[in-house]
C-alpha cells in the first residue's frame, strides 16, 4: 500500500478522517461502524473528508489535526468553547402557538423542528405561546474525540466534493472532462457558484463551471413536510 508522502498533517491539507465523538461517555457521531451502531443501529457509516483549518469540524477538533501522524488513533478533551459552545439564554425563545398551527404542526415538549434553517426543540407549551431552545444539544458540554487521519485525499473529484461541503452544505452533481470542473444543479446553484469562484481557485487551483438541469418536480407528500418558515 502505498503511504502518505508527508510525515504529519497541515494547515489546508485534505484529508479523510475516521472518528467517534462521545458526551458523558456515550458517542452521539461516528463513522466507525461498530461505534455508529450506538448512536443509531440502522446508520450507515459515510466517508469524511475534510480541509484542515476551514472550520468543517468543530474547532477544538480542527486545530488538534495539526501536526498530527497518520493512521494512529488520537483521543482528546474538549471543553464546550472548543466544541459546540455554552448554552445560551437568548437562544430559548417563546414561539406563538398560531405559528405551527398556521404550518399544520402540533408542539409537544421534547419536538424538534426547523425554523430559519435553524434547529430548535420545544420545551414546554403554555396556552398560546410555545417555549423552543435554539440552542445546539451538546451546548454546555464537555465532548471527546477519539479519532484516526487514515490519507492525504489527492483525487480531483473528492476534493471538489469536500469543498462543496464546505461552501454550499451539498455536493451537487459534478462532471470532470478535460481537466475542467463543471457543477450542475438548478439555476440559483450559478450564483452561489459564480459568489464563490475566489474560494474555488483557493482550495482546487481554478475555478469551476455551471451546467443547469432540469430538477424534477417535488411530490404533492413531499411539499407538505412539517418544516417551519
Amino acid at each position: 500500500m502505498m503511504q502518505n508522502m508527508q510525515a504529519t498533517v497541515s494547515k489546508g491539507d485534505f484529508i479523510e478522517i475516521k472518528f467517534t465523538g462521545y458526551v458523558d461517555g456515550k458517542p452521539f457521531d461516528s463513522n466507525i461502524s461498530e461505534d455508529l451502531k450506538n448512536v443509531h443501529e440502522k446508520a450507515a457509516p459515510e466517508k469524511t473528508i475534510i480541509i484542515v483549518g476551514q472550520q468543517m469540524v468543530v474547532s477544538g477538533m480542527d486545530k488538534a489535526l495539526l501536526e498530527k501522524e497518520f493512521n494512529k488513533e488520537y483521543h482528546i478533551k474538549l471543553s464546550p468553547k472548543e466544541a459546540f459552545g455554552s448554552r445560551r439564554t437568548d437562544l430559548v425563545r417563546t414561539i406563538p402557538l398560531k405559528v405551527f398551527v398556521q404550518q399544520n404542526v402540533q408542539p409537544h415538549p421534547g419536538t424538534t423542528f426547523v425554523l430559519d434553517n435553524q434547529l430548535a426543540k420545544v420545551i414546554a407549551v403554555s396556552g398560546a405561546r410555545v417555549i423552543t431552545d435554539f440552542n445546539n444539544p451538546l451546548a454546555g458540554k464537555e465532548i471527546e474525540y477519539k479519532f484516526i487521519i487514515e490519507r492525504i485525499v489527492t483525487d480531483i473529484k473528492e476534493k471538489v466534493e469536500a469543498v462543496c461541503n464546505l461552501l454550499f452544505k451539498f455536493i451537487p452533481e459534478i462532471e470532470l472532462e478535460n481537466n475542467i470542473i463543471t457543477l450542475k444543479g438548478p439555476k440559483i446553484l450559478e450564483h452561489f457558484i459564480n459568489h464563490n469562484q475566489l474560494k474555488f481557485k483557493e482550495f482546487l487551483g481554478t475555478e469551476v463551471a455551471f451546467k443547469e438541469v432540469e430538477q424534477p418536480k417535488m411530490s404533492d407528500s413531499e411539499n407538505n413536510s412539517s418544516t417551519l418558515r
